[in-house]
C-alpha cells in the first residue's frame, strides 16, 4: 500500500518540479502578506541560516578584554573603549558585538537573542567542503551519510506533509541538510519559482499537464486526497502577488541574496501553507584578505546578516513566537591575524539563535584565554560546545523533537542551556 509520505516524496512532488514543464506560471505569484486561514494553521517554524566560508567568530563577538587576542591581532583588533573611533558593542563586560552588526543589540537586550560561542565540529577538517558537508549531514565523523540533519529533523516532526511547503530552501538547488527520505523542495526564487529535485526518479516520466487533472483522474483516495491537499497550497499562493509584498512595520529587507530569501520565507510563513522549516545561505565568510574591521569585507557581511534578520524578525509580528532562527558557519578563523591583514582557516567560531523560545541575551559557552597553550592546535579558538548540542537542543525543544540519537545518530551529549527563559 503506498503511504502518504512516499507518495508525496516520490509523486506529488516530482510532478511538481516537472511535469508541468519549466517554470509553471501559475507558481510565478506566490506569496503574499494576506494571511490564509483553514485548513491550515500556524506552525512551530525553524529557519537556518548557513554562512558559508567560515565565520571569524572572533571579530563577530569579540572578548575585548583578552590581551593575548589583542597581541595576535595587532591590525584586526577592535575595542569596547568608548574613546575608540568605532568601539564594539559591550554585550557584558567581556564580550563585545562587531559595530556593523547593531541591528542585533536590541533583540540581546531584549533577551530574545543568544549567541553561543567556542562552537564548532569535533572534525578537525579545515576543508571548507568537507566541513560543510559534515555540519549539514550532522555526522562529522562519517563522509558517506545520505541525509541532512534537517531531512531527519522532517521526519522526526510525528506528522505528514500536508503540502509541499512542509520544508523549503530558498536556494537554487537542494542543500545538503534537506536531501533523505522526507519531502524537501528548493525555491530559488518565488517570483520564478524554479524548483530542482534530488532522487525523484519519477520526474522524468511525469506526463501529467497539471496536477488537478492528475488528481481528477487517480482512483486511489489516499492519492487523490494528498494530491488536493497540495494542489490547494498552491491555489493559495497564485492568489497573491510576491513582486508587491509590503512586510508588516515597515520592515527593511536589505537588497541581497540573503535579505531576499528571509523576506520570502516570511511571506510562506505568514500565508500558512504549511511551512516547518526553511533554509537560506549567505557566502563570502572566508577572510584570508583584508578582512578591514569596521569597514571592509567582513563589516560589509556582518551588516547584511544583522540587517536581515532584524527585518525578518520585524516582520513577522504576530508570527514571531512560532519562529525560531539559528545561524551556522562550518568552522572559524585563526586567533592570529595573516600577513594579508586577513585570518585563516581555524576551528571555533559563533552561532545566534533568535526567538521568544531562546535564553537570550547572554553568551553561552566557554571561550578560554586565548593564550597559545590554551589554544587547539597552539593557533585556534577551541571548540567547546560541539555544534550537534545546539542543533538538538534549537530543533528538540522548538518542534518538539525527542529523538535526539535519530537526529544525530552518533552522539550522545546534552544540550547547553540556549533554549527556554528562566
Amino acid at each position: 500500500m503506498t503511504s502518504r509520505r512516499g507518495f508525496l516524496k516520490s509523486g506529488a512532488l516530482a510532478l511538481f518540479a516537472a511535469g508541468l514543464g519549466g517554470v509553471p506560471n501559475f507558481l510565478a505569484q506566490a506569496a503574499g502578506s494576506s494571511k490564509i486561514l483553514s485548513p491550515y494553521k500556524k506552525n512551530k517554524v525553524l529557519v537556518t541560516i548557513f554562512q558559508r566560508g567560515a565565520m571569524d567568530g572572533l571579530m563577530a563577538v569579540t572578548p575585548f578584554t583578552d590581551e593575548y587576542l589583542q597581541k595576535a591581532r595587532p591590525g584586526l583588533f577592535m575595542s569596547a573603549a568608548r574613546s575608540a573611533a568605532n568601539p564594539l558593542i559591550d554585550l557584558d563586560g567581556r564580550f563585545g558585538l562587531h559595530p556593523a552588526m547593531e541591528a542585533f543589540a536590541p533583540l540581546f537586550r531584549e533577551k530574545r537573542l543568544a549567541i553561543v560561542h567556542g562552537v564548532g565540529s569535533p572534525n578537525k577538517t579545515r576543508s571548507h567542503f568537507d566541513a560543510q558537508d559534515y555540519m549539514e549531514a550532522g555526522t562529522p565523523f562519517r563522509k558517506g551519510t545520505s541525509s541532512g540533519w534537517l531531512n531527519r529533523a522532517v521526519g522526526l516532526l510525528g506528522h505528514e506533509a500536508a503540502t509541499p511547503f512542509q520544508a523549503v530552501s530558498l536556494t537554487s538547488s537542494l542543500p545538503k541538510s534537506f536531501y533523505g527520505d522526507h519531502p524537501a523542495v528548493a525555491i530559488s526564487n518565488l517570483q520564478e519559482f524554479a524548483i530542482q529535485m534530488r532522487g525523484n526518479a519519477r520526474a522524468a516520466n511525469a506526463a501529467a499537464n497539471s496536477f488537478e487533472d492528475l488528481y481528477d483522474q487517480t482512483s486511489s483516495t489516499l492519492l487523490n486526497r494528498t494530491g488536493k491537499e497540495s494542489f490547494e497550497a498552491l491555489k493559495m499562493l497564485q492568489k497573491t502577488d510576491v513582486k508587491n509584498y509590503k512586510p508588516a512595520n515597515n520592515a527593511r529587507y536589505p537588497n541581497s541574496p540573503l535579505g531576499n530569501s528571509l523576506k520570502q520565507i516570511a511571506q510562506l510563513i505568514k500565508m500558512d501553507v504549511g511551512l516547518e522549516v526553511a533554509f537560506a545561505e549567505t557566502g563570502g565568510w572566508d577572510t584570508h584578505y583584508n578582512q578591514g574591521t569596521a569597514q571592509g569585507t567582513f563589516a560589509r557581511n556582518v551588516t547584511d546578516l544583522s540587517q536581515s534578520v532584524l527585518a525578518f524578525w520585524t516582520d513577522l509580528e504576530a508570527y514571531q513566537d512560532e519562529v525560531t532562527l539559528m545561524t551556522m558557519t562550518e568552522f572559524g578563523r585563526t586567533v592570529k591575524q595573516n600577513g594579508s591583514n586577513g585570518t585563516d582557516h581555524g576551528r571555533g567560531s559563533c552561532m545566534f539563535v533568535l526567538g521568544n523560545d531562546v535564553h537570550g541575551g547572554l553568551v553561552h559557552g566557554q571561550v578560554p584565554t586565548l593564550a597559545i597553550e590554551n589554544l587547539e592546535d597552539g593557533r585556534d579558538l577551541p571548540v567547546t560546545t560541539d555544534f550537534r548540542s545546539v542543533f538538538s537542543e534549537v530543533a528538540g525543544r522548538h518542534l518538539q523533537i525527542e529523538q535526539a540519537n535519530v537526529l544525530f545518530p552518533d552522539w550522545k551529549g546534552n544540550g547547553i542551556g540556549v533554549m527556554g527563559r528562566v
